[in-house]
């Protein structure tokens, strides 16, 4: 059974566009990136409402293909209806790219010209094909990959979301392995950096935070003309579990941990009429739910019986002879049971902490100056243990906000997910005084 064992994702506005339209969700085992199109007033929007769409996670994932191609129409009806509604809004659109992963397999539900790949023994595999007009003409031999580098309408895409009430969701399973490394992008990244530059830097950075970093700072050197979004996952193997006895033994599997990092990128939700505005994260900006959980099964054929020979007879020792060691077999089990009570304790303990941690909010900065919402306590304990976790990322560089915004707003208060949400939006939309 596989499972998800390391992941990164962020954003980032580049060096030629104002504001940051792509949007994300990391939560395992589900991951989208959706990159919106129409201006910042649209294009966030699109994004951000895909997203939302994907926010549920899927309902038992026992036909990941399907529920991910429903929650992608879904958005796009959204999305077109919106359109509809407002005129600043018209036209609106997002590509989405989208990505489970199940015990085998990965699923895929693909709009636009995002892209994933899968990076395997060194080899990377592009597993989407893009959406728009030069990948067209190269499927059609009009057009050779070196004059679509250069093609005046490299940027035109001619399939997203929202733009027609009706949309073809590209869907595939890709039978998945251990050390898998998969990443999810806008364009951003691929428009600047080639696929061999992207191999490169993933082979040269086996931790996944130096990779997604080194890919964007490979974007922007390379002149950073959109937003750049990387999403990495890699994936290891858990619970296998054979019997020895049998050739055709069955293996045993634990359930999935899902409560990886979640992360959402984008604009926080906000209420769209008639629909149900989910917020972006594990309850506000990131999002996604957790599924797939495998029961324990094994299997073991019979080996025949085996003759223990006698014990040798021992002569019996007198009554005292054997009472220190049933005492000392007293003491063993009672320090079994009180140390098995402290366990229990500390285990009851550490868990209500942890859902203490779960209710609390604050805002801070990230290792790239961006204006962050963190989950749990504003704190690091020896050993380098955190005890909170990045759920949304803005596009707010910290730089922008005055000295005494910056001061009321980066205390590191203890705040409501609700509160640190609607604080996140006004940063946002510059609505802080």
């Amino acid at each position: 059974m596989l499972r998800v064992a390391e992941q990164y994702a962020a954003t980032d506005t580049g060096r030629q566009r104002r504001a940051n339209e792509d949007s994300l969700l990391a939560r395992a085992p589900l991951f989208v990136v959706a990159d919106g199109m129409g201006g910042a007033q649209a294009g966030e929007v699109a994004s951000r409402i895909a997203i939302e769409s994907f926010q549920p996670g899927l309902d038992g994932a026992s036909h990941p293909e399907l529920e991910l191609a429903s929650l992608a129409r879904s958005a796009n009806a959204r999305i077109h209806e919106l359109s509809h509604q407002n005129a600043e809004q018209a036209g609106m659109g997002t590509t989405l790219t989208a990505v489970y992963v199940g015990e085998r397999e990965v699923a895929i539900a693909h709009v636009g010209d995002s892209r994933a790949y899968c990076l395997r023994e060194g080899e990377l595999l592009r597993l989407t094909d893009d959406h728009s007009l030069v990948d067209e003409l190269m499927r059609q031999g009009r057009l050779t990959p070196e004059e679509a580098i250069e093609h005046p309408q490299r940027s035109v895409i001619t399939r997203a979301l929202g733009p027609e009430g009706a949309v073809e969701v590209d869907t595939r399973s890709f039978a998945a392995r251990a050390d898998d490394v998969y990443l999810l992008c806008s364009d951003g990244l691929t428009t600047m950096v080639s696929e061999e530059e992207i191999a490169a830097v993933m082979l040269a950075h086996p931790r996944l935070r130096d990779a997604g970093e080194a890919l964007i700072a490979a974007a922007n050197q390379a002149g950073g003309r959109d937003n750049i979004t990387v999403v990495l996952i890699r994936l290891e193997e858990v619970g296998s579990l054979r019997t020895d006895a049998a050739p055709d033994a069955t293996t045993a599997a634990h359930d999935a941990d899902p409560g990886k990092d979640a992360t959402m990128v984008g604009v926080p939700a906000v209420s769209v009429p008639g629909k149900d505005g989910a917020s972006a994260r594990r309850g506000a900006p990131a999002f996604g739910r957790a599924s797939s959980a495998a029961g324990m099964r094994a299997a073991a054929r019979e080996e025949p019986a085996t003759r223990i020979p006698p014990r040798p007879r021992v002569p019996r020792r007198g009554p005292a002879a054997g009472a220190p060691a049933r005492r000392r077999r007293r003491l063993r089990i009672r320090h079994a049971g009180a140390l098995a009570f402290t366990l229990t304790v500390l285990g009851v303990l550490a868990a209500a902490a942890y859902l203490a941690f779960q209710n609390v909010y604050f805002i801070a900065t990230n290792n790239r100056g961006l204006v962050t919402m963190y989950e749990g306590l504003p704190y690091r304990l020896p050993g380098g243990v955190d005890l909170y976790s990045s759920e949304y990322v803005s596009g707010v560089s910290a730089s922008t906000l005055t000295p005494e915004q910056r001061s009321k707003l980066l205390d590191h208060s203890l705040r409501s997910e609700a509160d640190a949400a609607s604080l996140m939006r006004h940063i946002e939309l510059e609505q802080i005084e």
